[in-house]
């Protein structure tokens, strides 16, 4: 099972932070686990992704410096993984999705789908 907690998704003004939080669980300790958004009408596109060795990939420039990520292990059957998103601009507006897979591969490595949270920055 997966799941995206949705801790964190709503609306902030252009220049805030959010930071989203992921539960994710029922997988192997040895999945990437990483986060995705997609605009309406867009593709979905990766954002950043932690391997199971602590080793982030980063899918998209436009967040470098601006977004990490996070994950926490909390014991053998459950992890966190958080994105941090910090000068938000209104281009960053998308529903975030998490998902575990191979993070290499990117979109089509991903095997497990949490659902989707909405984040919307005012200009």
């Amino acid at each position: 099972l997966m799941s995206a907690a949705g801790v964190g998704g709503g609306l902030v003004q252009a220049g805030g932070s959010l930071r989203l939080s992921c539960a994710a669980s029922g997988f192997t300790s040895s999945y990437g686990i990483g986060w995705f958004r997609q605009v309406p009408g867009g593709l979905r596109e990766g954002v950043l992704c932690v391997s199971s060795a602590g080793v982030t990939t980063t899918y998209v420039d436009s967040v470098k410096g601006r977004f990490t990520i996070s994950r926490d292990k909390k014991d053998n059957t459950k992890e966190s993984v958080d994105l941090q998103m910090n000068s938000l601009q209104p281009e960053d507006t998308a529903v975030y999705y998490c998902a575990a897979g191979d993070c290499v591969e990117g979109f089509y490595g991903m095997n497990y789908w949490g659902k989707g949270t909405l984040v919307t920055v005012s200009s």
